[in-house]
């Protein structure tokens, strides 16, 4: 990439992802708290990395192309240490939408749909076109590992095992099915959960991985989704599994979900083997409690409440992120971000707010 796309916003920023390996993997304090997040909006984006890149040379970029040099721009410009790349396995699910009325509009919001799906039986489940690796988009991570500024390494982020199985089943169908048709459920897990390993172990060896980040919503504001039996029977084994390919190729094992997993917790830290957790909610656990219950033994990530950050003044926003910094920071093993993801109903003032904040305050002596 161009020396004349990288232009951070705080000029002593250089991108060093030791800086984030230390938080990861709890190794003692970095010269400042590094920034994370699971991703970025493509409107955030667009209104922070400004105009498409486009190379110099005579060679044409693609959308494509051009979309993930505009991402390795914003990454890079909001003093980040990181650029995640997702990586797609294609599986096909029926989606609704609606007009989006966030701040930066995109052109509809989709969601899937609770109420049915389209594996609703075995004989649904053996027509499935479940993806094969050829089909995985690996694509996109060795075209940023190519683009890399120095210093910087990826955070690969994929969808998650349960979300999955929800979503292609619905999620009223999906709960009922637990008693129903538990065979089906079984099936379900072990053809997604293997889709899934296999995809880890091509990833985690791909050049310039640093770390891996499941994103994998288990819960809502007051508990899980399911009961903490049936995550232990069927979500946590493949969750394991996915934590024990990461660290076999030597990188922290990330996890953001959401909703109120207070009761799952230790699971996820004894059993599942999860070196962080990312997206917190302060009308449930704040990240500054996340930090005094489970700090001594995983990294807290994020955690600057998205209500907040979507409604708050810009004054209000570099207070409270002051607040988190002084719970946050004592030992290390933490890093700044939202509580969920850049998304593009948060006013662009109030992130950039929490952003500069955090290269003020955040800083070790």
């Amino acid at each position: 990439m161009g020396k004349e796309m990288l232009e951070p916003l705080w000029p002593d920023h250089h991108p060093d992802f030791d800086r984030l390996l230390r938080v990861f993997l709890r190794r003692g304090t970095p010269d400042r708290v590094p920034f994370i997040e699971l991703f970025a909006d493509p409107e955030i984006i667009e209104a922070l990395a400004g105009e498409k890149p486009t190379r110099k040379d005579s060679k044409i970029l693609d959308e494509r192309e051009a979309g993930l040099l505009r991402q390795i721009k914003f990454c890079y410009r909001m003093g980040w240490d990181f650029v995640w790349v997702f990586v797609d396995v294609p599986f096909i699910k029926d989606e609704l939408s609606a007009e989006d009325t966030a701040i930066l509009p995109r052109d509809r919001r989709s969601w899937v749909d609770e109420s049915r799906g389209i594996i609703a039986s075995m004989e649904d489940f053996e027509r499935y076109p479940w993806p094969t690796q050829a089909m995985v988009n690996y694509a996109d991570l060795e075209f940023v590992s190519r683009n890399l500024p120095d210093g910087m390494k990826i955070v690969a982020t994929t969808c998650g095992v349960l979300e999955w199985v929800m979503w292609l089943t619905g999620f009223t169908p999906f709960a009922l099915a637990l008693y129903d048709q538990p065979n089906l459920i079984e099936a379900l897990f072990q053809k997604i959960g293997d889709i899934y390993a296999e995809t880890y172990a091509v990833a985690a060896g791909m050049d310039n991985v640093g770390a891996l980040f499941l994103g994998d919503d288990m819960g809502y504001k007051t508990g899980t989704f399911i009961k903490p039996e049936y995550l232990q029977q069927y979500v946590f084994p493949r969750q394991k599994r996915l934590a024990e390919i990461t660290h076999q190729h030597g990188h922290p094992f990330l996890l953001h979900s959401c909703g109120n997993l207070q009761v799952i917790m230790d699971d996820l830290v004894n059993e599942v083997g999860i070196d962080g957790k990312h997206s917190f909610e302060d009308s449930y656990l704040t990240a500054g409690e996340a930090k005094r219950r489970y700090g001594d033994r995983i990294s807290i990530l994020g955690g600057v409440d998205m209500g907040m950050l979507a409604s708050a003044s810009e004054e209000e926003v570099r207070a409270y992120t002051r607040r988190l910094l002084e719970e946050c920071m004592p030992g290390g093993g933490y890093a700044l971000g939202t509580g969920n993801s850049v998304a593009n109903y948060i006013p662009v003032r109030n992130y950039l707010a929490m952003l500069d904040e955090g290269m003020k305050v955040g800083r070790y002596r």
